[in-house]
């Protein structure tokens, strides 16, 4: 599909247009985030509830061989999150990778994956919403789960149209308490796989040998194993999007990617290390909650409700950044046309409150299709929006093979993040991503969901066509 005509063609040169951010004024959101906000959204990205609860079914599927899986995975998002931060640095802006996609491929790239990267996350407040209801319903059963849901929607809401600053606090408070709980589970794991915990002997590597073996489902078990640890990075790409509402967005955006790499290492690899080290990967305990059955091991008392808390922290924290996501996300497409105008208009503290409406209220209809049709409606939602990582990365990488020669000729002094060996980083990064979707038509799950993901996109595709007639239609009347 080509360009829409009305948007200059990448091979001309383009004059560099500045971010809708600013510190005050009609129009613009405020850059109203704090570094130490940046630098906890920054580290916060990569630690989900899927780390503490999800990562037991890739332990059961893969055994050992999970940290691979884990590694290249890592890997990737390393590479993609450098792209990602040589064009954020050079050019800040709150639809982040759409925005270079709409710049650097076309108006219809730009479209498209801003659409399904806005539907992926207020999918992920209904699934969200759902966990956050079912731990608090366990606490105070007076309360029904979907009141919980509502609750937890609205204050958060809330938070996110009072002010940016709001959000960030919020943020910085629930990521501050997910990454003290796994330092303190890194400490805590270590002393015990070393025996220096009471009641504990040195380990060693039986558990990573034994029981079939490091890779007791072959090799193949670890690209199995890639297709669940891979969307649990989803949401790293965060910070770049917040920059924009910092006071210092390219300093925001070199040090989140040049940290990127000791957390996913620490964070993942090396909490993940500890659980199938300390315990034998096949049992029970660690496929329903790795985490617990560690702390459990070790003597922890109520570990079960102490891992209810942080997962809780975790899925309030997702709430928040995927409202804050979504709207930033709608707020530029608005901006660029792409959405409706209602979209880029923001109050008088910089909150793009229609944006964020409008999110959250598709997110309250998910979350009732979550309690209604669960199998059927959700179900589709949810396998529908399954593999828009992939695409949202893939796009990245495409992006930033052609912003690299546009910031080089435009604004060479804005490159202060390069991307490493491009473009043969950049490329390496295209053919893994190209794997795993090819690998995902292989399993039965991820068939359905990247067939019916692929069907959004057309979808979404489709109406960028259409959007890009009517559009260059008015260019034509308002010209003749």
């Amino acid at each position: 599909m080509s360009a829409d005509t009305t948007r200059p063609a990448v091979s001309t040169p383009v004059p560099h247009q500045s971010s809708p951010i600013a510190h005050g004024g009609d129009g613009h959101l405020k850059a109203g985030l704090k570094n130490r906000h940046l630098s906890m959204i920054a580290i916060g990205g990569v630690i989900g509830a899927g780390l503490f609860v999800g990562s037991g079914a890739g332990i059961a599927t893969t055994g050992p061989g999970i940290l691979l899986s884990y590694a290249m995975a890592g890997v990737l998002v390393v590479l993609v999150m450098r792209m990602l931060g040589e064009m954020a640095a050079a050019d800040p802006q709150s639809g982040s990778f759409s925005a270079y996609a709409d710049r650097a491929l076309g108006r219809w790239a730009g479209f498209t994956i801003g659409w399904l990267y806005w539907f992926f996350w207020v999918v992920v407040l209904a699934v969200e919403a759902t966990a956050g209801a079912k731990i608090l319903n366990g606490w105070v059963p007076g309360v029904p789960q979907w009141g919980w849901a509502l609750i937890v929607m609205a204050v958060l809401t809330a938070t996110n149209l009072f002010s940016v600053a709001s959000y960030g606090e919020f943020e910085f408070w629930f990521a501050g308490i997910k990454v003290v709980a796994i330092a303190a589970f890194l400490v805590i794991g270590t002393l015990a796989a070393f025996g220096l915990m009471p009641g504990t002997h040195a380990v060693g590597a039986t558990n990573l040998t034994g029981q079939g073996g490091f890779l007791p489902h072959g090799v193949g078990a670890v690209f199995t194993g890639m297709l669940t640890v891979v969307f649990a990075f989803m949401g790293s790409e965060i910070v770049t999007l917040a920059a924009g509402e910092s006071e210092d967005p390219e300093k925001a955006v070199s040090k989140a990617t040049n940290s990127v790499i000791w957390r996913i290492g620490i964070f993942y690899l090396g909490s993940i290390l500890l659980v199938v080290t300390l315990l034998p990967w096949n049992s029970s305990a660690v496929k329903d909650s790795p985490y617990v059955a560690v702390l459990d091991h070790v003597g922890i008392p109520h570990a079960g409700q102490v891992m209810n808390v942080i997962v809780l922290t975790a899925v309030l924290s997702c709430l928040n950044s995927g409202m804050y996501t979504a709207s930033r996300m709608a707020f530029s497409l608005g901006q660029r046309g792409d959405a409706p105008k209602v979209f880029a208009s923001v109050t008088s503290r910089g909150v793009p409150r229609a944006a964020i409406l409008a999110s959250v209220v598709v997110g309250f209809v998910a979350v009732f299709f979550n309690y209604t049709s669960p199998d059927t409606v959700f179900a589709f939602l949810l396998n529908s929006s399954g593999a828009v990582a992939l695409f949202v990365w893939l796009v990245i990488c495409f992006s930033q093979l052609r912003m690299r020669r546009i910031i080089e000729r435009e604004m060479p002094e804005r490159l202060t993040v390069r991307m490493w060996l491009y473009p043969y980083l950049t490329w390496t990064a295209i053919g893994m991503i190209g794997f795993v979707v090819a690998y995902m038509f292989t399993d039965a799950d991820g068939r359905k969901q990247m067939y019916l993901s692929l069907a959004a996109a057309a979808i979404v595709l489709a109406a960028s066509a259409v959007v890009g007639r009517r559009r260059r239609a008015a260019v034509a009347v308002a010209g003749s």
